[in-house]
């Protein structure tokens, strides 16, 4: 039977699962590597004029290159390729999912979901509930937690959490922006974030933990928000808007003050991997030091393939997987905008 603490922590969402298994995880990059220096180069008039010296992206976010799709790539075709092969690893028939859970940013209109085309794309069965869930780039993290509760309760036997990111369109909006005349230093260094941001896709596939003794147990985590926040990181296609010093000191408030309180039921000080979220070495050297992590044991992809929103997380455990053994203590951790932070510990 599923266990949740009777008194939550104090600002926490705390939630603990007896019988969940992540069964896979995959990822799916884009061939088109766009380099920091390519970005620059575009934004060379602009960087003259604000005197701002090169290698900005570099220097200030660690960001060296990003990866966008290419002619004949699609973030929804390459999310349903991700999912596939989640499938094939963790040996689940696509007739046998009962949940899909699309958790990307990224999304061509309004309605229907995007889960609609990545379901038709998977050939799950009519059977399958399938939506979005939008928590910015905590959303994988969000989907897998839905996901496992759904299977915890017995709703389900099995479900694929799965993103997709596209950042061609935002990309090419805010160079435009930022190399008109009368852009000042100020509006320019509120979307330099924008700048970071990369493409890619991922899929996990999440089962019981009786029927999959091999999988990787997910044991829980806790949650927190900091609401008052909502307007520091505000983004769409046309651009990302960002007062990035308040939000990397509300974002370290939040992390810091939900790490302190969920230690007294959770030893999350020598874990052998800590998956973050990826936006930059700034920011990871902040969560780092804030946390007292051990560096060695925070993998990160930011440099090569930037800021890849939800899907960054995926991303980095996939890549990180081959090193992991069993037994290993894996925790999931990231802060999204609004703002919001999640862990979710593993036992690999």
């Amino acid at each position: 039977m599923p266990h949740h603490l009777e008194v939550p922590l104090a600002g926490n969402a705390t939630t603990r699962f007896a019988n969940v298994s992540l069964l896979s995880v995959t990822s799916v990059l884009p061939t088109r590597v766009t380099t920091s220096d390519d970005i620059e180069e575009r934004l060379a008039p602009a960087l003259k004029r604000l005197r701002l010296r090169p290698g900005l992206l570099r220097r200030v976010a660690g960001v060296l290159e990003r990866r966008n799709w290419a002619a004949g790539e699609s973030s929804d075709e390459a999310t349903v390729l991700a999912g596939k092969r989640a499938l094939a690893e963790a040996g689940v028939d696509a007739s046998e999912v009962g949940l899909l859970i699309n958790t990307s940013v990224t999304r061509k209109h309004l309605e229907p979901s995007v889960a609609v085309r990545l379901h038709h794309g998977l050939g799950l069965p009519t059977s399958a509930v399938n939506f979005d869930v939008a928590n910015a780039c905590l959303g994988f993290v969000s989907g897998m937690n839905l996901a496992a509760s759904m299977i915890e309760s017995g709703q389900i036997r099995y479900a694929i959490v799965v993103n997709g990111e596209d950042a061609d369109e935002i990309q090419v909006n805010t160079i435009d922006r930022l190399s008109d005349d009368g852009v000042g230093r100020d509006d320019f260094m509120s979307e330099f974030a924008s700048l970071t941001l990369g493409s890619g896709s991922a899929a996990a596939i999440l089962g019981r933990a009786d029927e999959h003794p091999e999988g990787h147990r997910i044991i829980g985590g806790v949650t927190r928000a900091a609401t008052q926040f909502h307007e520091l990181c505000v983004g769409s296609v046309d651009g990302m808007f960002t007062d990035a010093k308040a939000l990397l000191k509300g974002g370290l408030d939040l992390v810091v003050s939900a790490w302190k309180e969920a230690s007294t039921e959770w030893n999350w000080s020598s874990m052998d991997r800590y998956i973050t979220h990826q936006v930059s070495s700034v920011h990871t050297n902040a969560i780092v030091k804030a946390a007292k992590l051990d560096r060695s044991r925070v993998p990160t992809t930011f440099s090569r393939l930037g800021n890849v929103g939800p899907a960054s997380i995926p991303i980095t455990l996939s890549e990180e997987q081959e090193t992991l053994k069993r037994g290993d203590r894996v925790l999931l951790m990231g802060v999204g905008s609004g703002l919001n932070t999640a862990m979710m510990e593993l036992a690999w």
